[in-house]
């Protein structure tokens, strides 16, 4: 007995769309977002652009302007994160804001933290404390670099570096 035309059809579109199908089932949509991913990896690294957008926001309903990622002061926030996470320990602000000072920028702010395991969580907190909000709210502030680094055995494993300037 033959099978109706109509079911050939509906069977020759299945196999044709199987393949479809299936990568449909590995579709990007379920990734995690980046301020949610876990930095306490060794290969993970925070989404610089992702934070300037969240950082950017928040300035923005304040009547702030947006800030752009500075190509210098991203180059020293990745340093000064590797620093603190080879030393085990948040470095010191002051000389921090003074090493942005020398590449040349002017109201150096800096927040230096460590044991947030993702972007969503050290900006919560930065938003909790009074100072490290002050850093992210800085009126002058146009430009930024931002930085983690891991520190496997470390109890913060998490070192953060986030650097705003003129």
């Amino acid at each position: 007995m033959r099978p109706p035309s109509d079911f050939l059809r509906a069977a020759a579109i299945l196999v044709a769309i199987s393949p479809l199908t299936a990568c449909m089932s590995e579709r990007s949509d379920t990734a995690i977002p980046s301020l949610y991913l876990a930095l306490a990896t060794p290969a993970a690294q925070v989404d610089a652009m992702t934070a300037r957008d969240m950082i950017s926001s928040y300035r923005g309903r304040t009547g702030l302007v947006p800030l752009t990622v500075d190509p210098q002061l991203q180059r020293l926030a990745e340093a000064e994160a590797a620093a603190m996470a080879a030393a085990d320990r948040p470095s010191r602000a002051d000389t921090v804001k003074a090493a942005i000072e020398r590449l040349g920028f002017a109201g150096a702010e800096a927040n230096l933290s460590a044991g947030y395991h993702t972007l969503a969580e050290a900006f919560s907190g930065w938003r909790e404390s009074k100072g490290h909000d002050a850093v992210m709210r800085a009126p002058d502030a146009r430009r930024m670099g931002i930085a983690t680094a891991y520190a496997p055995n470390s109890k913060y494993k998490v070192y953060w570096a986030l650097l705003v300037a003129k």
